[in-house]
């Protein structure tokens, strides 16, 4: 089964008189284990069409199918709580929160979706040290380096253990060496997990990691 499934998906914008169509008729399939990259140059539609798959933009056409539930006629309430239950996140700017250490950081995930926090603590810590932060668990976001700032980011989206995890430009404040070990370790996650990944990124050199490239041009996709 499919881990994300977009077909025939429009987004449009009104700017006063006129339409600005920012996605058009986008039909993608991402396998319950791929790692898909989504390459395109800025105002290609790549976040767009990431922000609809994760169920935080609503489509204007189209249907979108997550771990096979169609979410594209969900409410806000019902995008919230499936997003949470099912769908994990890490943004180009990281949005850690900062007055939150790197454990908290990870476990709030849980307290959104109100599970105990003992078995959250345990799972977080996990992850960390996986991650290879098990010695940062209680710094603060400003205490750590950009590289391990997206290593707590990757450790928060998959707090959740979803089946999609949506990477908006993972590597774009990092330079090319920290940026290929970040890769890496998306990778190695995200396999060893049988999770499915779509990762959006202007940088053709971190493509590498992908299962398959789809190249995104004025909100049309293209193999």
């Amino acid at each position: 089964m499919p881990a994300l499934q977009l077909a025939d998906v429009r987004k449009v914008y009104q700017s006063g008189d006129s339409e600005v169509v920012a996605l058009d008729h986008a039909t993608v399939t991402v396998d319950d284990d791929e790692i898909l990259a989504l390459v395109g140059p800025s105002g290609s539609g790549k976040t767009t069409l990431l922000s609809i798959a994760g169920g935080l933009l609503t489509p204007t056409a189209g249907s979108v199918l997550v771990d096979d539930t169609e979410i594209s006629a969900f409410g806000q309430r019902d995008l919230t709580k499936f997003r949470g239950a099912n769908v994990g996140f890490v943004f180009q700017s990281v949005n850690l929160v900062p007055f939150l250490t790197a454990m908290e950081n990870l476990v709030v995930v849980a307290d959104m979706n109100g599970q105990p926090r003992g078995p959250a603590r345990k799972r977080a810590a996990t992850l960390l040290d996986e991650l290879g932060l098990g010695h940062r668990t209680s710094n603060l976001p400003d205490e750590l380096s950009g590289g391990e700032r997206q290593r707590v980011a990757i450790g928060r989206a998959l707090m959740n253990e979803p089946g999609l995890v949506l990477f908006d430009e993972p590597t774009s404040a990092l330079d090319t060496q920290l940026g290929e070990q970040v890769m890496e370790l998306i990778r190695s996650e995200v396999k060893g997990r049988g999770t499915a990944a779509v990762i959006v990124t202007h940088d053709t050199r971190m493509t590498q990691y992908a299962d398959r490239t789809v190249q995104i041009v004025d909100g049309h996709l293209a193999a």
